[in-house]
């Protein structure tokens, strides 16, 4: 999920021909109910965004398992192997 416009999801889900569908949270609303809506800094400035964070969540919607301040490399094994568990 992210806080891009619809319009912006759909160019990346093109761009990397995605089969599933993105979700947006463009009023940060999810974001802030997860507690991954920050107070960040970039050259001297503070704001708040997202930190990018994945949560594995059971069908009956009860999460399993956090990944915090994630970081891309080797993320999607991370994800897989606790998928696996």
């Amino acid at each position: 999920m992210s806080a891009d416009s619809p319009a912006a999801q759909a160019r990346f889900k093109k761009k990397y021909n995605l089969p599933f569908p993105l979700l947006c949270d463009v009023e940060r609303k999810v974001a802030q109910s997860y507690g991954v809506l920050k107070e960040k800094s970039f050259l001297g400035k503070t704001f708040l965004g997202i930190e990018r964070t994945t949560f594995l969540i059971d069908s009956s919607g009860k999460i399993k398992k956090i990944f915090p301040k994630v970081r891309i490399e080797g993320h999607p094994q991370d994800v897989l192997a606790a998928l696996q568990e």
